[in-house]
Order: C-alpha cells, then structure tokens, then sequence
C-alpha cells in the first residue's frame, strides 16, 4: 500500500544488498531481474510491495531503513539470522508438491498482527518467485475480497516476475474455492474490523495494472509506466525451484 496509514509488507525478492550469501541461480521461464535493475519499495499487504530475498533479511540496516521488525522466511533451510527480529520460519520447497496451504493461517496471523501494530513485515523466499509470493497471496485474499489471481495480478504489480509454481496455484485456487471465506471470518472474529484500507487500496493498485495493461497492449504503444503489461498464467511456463 502507499498510505501513511498502512504498514508495509514486504515479499521475496528485489534489489541486491550486501550480503555473504551467493545469489541465487536463475531458472528458465523465471522472469528475475538483474540486481542492477532491482529497487526497494515501501507498501502495504496489496502487491505494490518491495520484494526481497536471503540476502535482503540479512541486512540489518535496511531492515531497519525500512522499519522491518518481523520477517517471514520460507525455503528449504529457513532459520533466524538476526537478533531483535521477531521470525516465522517455514521450511518449504518450492516444489508443486510442497503443501504450504498448511500454512497459510500462522502467516497470515503473523503478518496481520504485524501490520495491525503498524510495523513492517518482511516475505521472503530465495528468489521471490513463488513461495513468498503463493504466501502473501494468501493474505491479500484474506483481507480484501480478491480472488487468487486478482491478488496474483495485484503482486504484479509491484512484481512482475511473480509465478507460484503450478501447484501452489492450484492451492490457491483450492484456498479461493473452500476456506477463503471462514478465513475472513475467522480474521474479523480474531481481530475485529481492520483500520486497514486493503479492500480499496489493491483496487485502486490493480485497476491502474489492468488499465496500463490494456494501454500498452494497443499497436505501437509506448511503455512508459511502471505498471507491467499482464501476462498470462501459462502454467508450462514455469519451473520447480526458485
């Protein structure tokens, strides 16, 4: 989100930081921009967030730049890195196997409870392609009335190279169909109304995507937004690893 009002959310990857960890390696038909090209972003739960990777959470001064004090980490070796950080690590593959459905309500309660303190929270996996994106998904369908690829698009937004791996768009979609709505429920029950706008706010952020979308698509239309055009869900386009 970009109001003042909103607490940022931040997920997977973006820009490079200094850090001891080696990058890591680029997969075919996964759209990561170089480091050179990649920029922090401040926002909310809706998309139009920064999204880091390993490297990221392991910088202490932009954490604290960016006034990131809980950190969601989800891959295969996730652990704490660094004191005075508040953590949900969640070991996961980034595999169509990997059932991460099963988490989809301690993060949602983390990142809430988070934002509900109007402090930042940071989503990250290794590459921000899939796991920490499949998760704050998840989330943005819970606090608005999106369904999955609405809030996929909306991520988009703010990350274009953003594609769950086919099975958690499956999950998701399965999320959407049978448990999205006792999740809402459950989250109002749990926390009462939201002073959050997301509803209105991931609106606003996917009707300016779509829009832009639409223009760049006409016959010699110049690209001048940073709004990317939107692409299509072409599940053999994806891979298995981040």
């Amino acid at each position: 989100m970009t109001t003042a009002t909103v607490a940022p959310v931040y997920a997977g990857r973006s820009h490079a930081l200094p850090s001891a960890a080696s990058p890591p390696r680029r997969r075919p038909g996964r759209n990561v921009p170089p480091a050179s090209r990649r920029a922090p972003r401040r926002a909310g739960p809706a998309g139009r967030h920064g999204e880091w990777d390993e490297q990221d959470a392991r910088d202490a001064e932009q954490l604290s730049k960016n006034k990131v004090t809980h950190i969601l980490s989800v891959h295969d070796s996730a652990r704490p890195m660094l004191e005075g950080v508040k953590y949900l690590c969640i070991p996961a593959a980034d595999s169509p196997s990997q059932n991460l459905t099963r988490h989809f309500k301690e993060s949602i309660k983390f990142i809430h409870e988070c934002r509900l303190r109007g402090e930042g929270c940071l989503v990250h996996c290794l590459a921000g392609v899939s796991r920490s994106v499949t998760l704050v998904i998840a989330y943005i369908m819970t606090v608005t009335d999106f369904g999955w690829e609405d809030a996929l698009h909306t991520v988009r937004a703010g990350r274009a190279c953003a594609n769950p791996n086919l099975g958690f768009q499956r999950q998701l979609e399965e999320f959407e169909k049978h448990e999205v709505h006792q999740y809402r429920q459950w989250l109002k029950e749990e926390y009462g109304e939201s002073p959050l706008r997301d509803t209105e706010e991931a609106r606003n952020i996917l009707g300016k995507y779509k829009e832009q979308g639409r223009a760049e698509s006409q016959p010699g239309a110049r690209r001048w937004s940073s709004f990317p055009v939107l692409p299509p869900l072409a599940y053999s386009h994806y891979t298995t690893e981040t």
